[in-house]
């Protein structure tokens, strides 16, 4: 772990400076829409009826590195179904900072958070061809369950 990098929950404040971070990790949502549901994260003013979190990971000298979006669901693919499952929205760290210990810290908050709120299981995704978040997921204890492609067709 690289030393004096803090993680903690976001805050209203944090809004601004987490932008390119979410941009880096969601390019083709436009900046505003990037603000908007950042600002009603962190206001505690979400549209969705599930609580929801935003970790932040930051250097001792304030630059933020990292973060890690989560929320409750009511169900999640190869989790039981009895019980609210903690979610993995999006997580994301800085190219600098990986495999150093920063993304594995986010998950811990993330993962006690949902246990605070009785869940016994955290779940996640990604896309098929993401290898670097494949690697991250299975180091950090989480076990693949399904694997799935989807399809459209306009009518």
């Amino acid at each position: 772990m690289t030393p004096g990098i803090q993680i903690r929950q976001g805050r209203p404040e944090d809004c601004q400076a987490l932008l390119p971070l979410r941009a880096a990790l969601w390019p083709d949502c436009p900046m505003e829409e990037h603000a908007s549901e950042l600002e009603a994260q962190l206001t505690g003013k979400s549209p969705y009826p599930f609580p929801t979190a935003l970790f932040v990971a930051a250097t001792s000298g304030g630059e933020f590195i990292g973060f890690l979006e989560a929320d409750l669901r009511s169900h999640a693919d190869g989790c039981d179904a009895t019980h609210p499952v903690g979610y993995i929205e999006g997580w994301f760290v800085d190219a600098r900072f990986r495999m150093q210990g920063v993304g594995g810290k986010l998950i811990a908050a993330a993962e006690q958070w949902a246990r605070e709120l009785g869940c016994l299981e955290m779940a996640s995704d990604t896309w098929h061809d993401n290898e670097g978040s494949i690697h991250a997921h299975l180091a950090l204890g989480f076990e693949v369950v399904d694997s799935c492609v989807t399809f459209r067709k306009a009518l």
